[in-house]
């Protein structure tokens, strides 16, 4: 949630721009909560990356250690931190979309 605060106080005038050229409050709030959801699934795949080389490290080292990935959990984390960036991505973007462009503007 933090991240997406920042990059909307970053980016106000750009926000006042567009929505002074004509892109509605909707459009503003659909470019951030796609953008938190990008990130936060990013995220989870490289967690899962991460995982899957850590568990070939493991079983390298010890030959009681293996690892089993299958496609629903993996299909099921990616989900879930899609879910977490749309809800923690969802204020930052209603605050960007109920901006006013003379304020958004008038910031910088």
């Amino acid at each position: 949630m933090n991240i997406m605060l920042v990059s909307v106080t970053e980016r106000t005038h750009e926000i006042g721009i567009r929505l002074s050229v004509g892109a509605r409050p909707a459009d503003i709030m659909r470019q951030f909560l796609i953008e938190a959801m990008v990130i936060c699934s990013l995220g989870g795949l490289i967690g899962i990356i991460g995982s899957g080389l850590a568990g070939v490290i493991f079983s390298q080292v010890t030959q009681e250690f293996s690892m089993i990935f299958t496609w629903p959990p993996l299909v099921l984390a990616c989900g879930f931190s899609a879910l977490i960036g749309l809800g923690f991505g969802f204020f930052p973007a209603r605050n960007a979309a109920r901006l006013h462009p003379t304020e958004a503007l008038a910031r910088e």
